[in-house]
């Protein structure tokens, strides 16, 4: 989850802009990616630690103070 929006004019940056996000939209976008990562936490599958770290973070996220904060704070998904 990205709330930072840049406009280019070819190369030059014209304009660094931040959306203002809520709650519902972050634990919507949270538990997209919750559910697109299931698949690597069946039963007959092994998770890595980063995954596993990840999924962690991404349940966390509402520990953040307000919903811009947890918006910055958006963890990264392992390779």
């Amino acid at each position: 989850m990205n709330r930072r929006h840049l406009k280019y004019d070819g190369d030059v940056l014209l304009e660094e802009t931040f959306q203002e996000v809520d709650w519902d939209e972050v634990r919507r976008e949270r538990n997209q990616a919750l559910a697109d990562t299931d698949w690597r936490a069946v039963k007959d599958r092994t998770m890595s630690q980063a995954w596993k770290d990840f999924r962690q973070a991404l349940r966390d996220i509402t520990e953040h103070p307000d919903a811009n904060t947890a918006c910055d704070n958006w963890p990264e998904a392992p390779e």
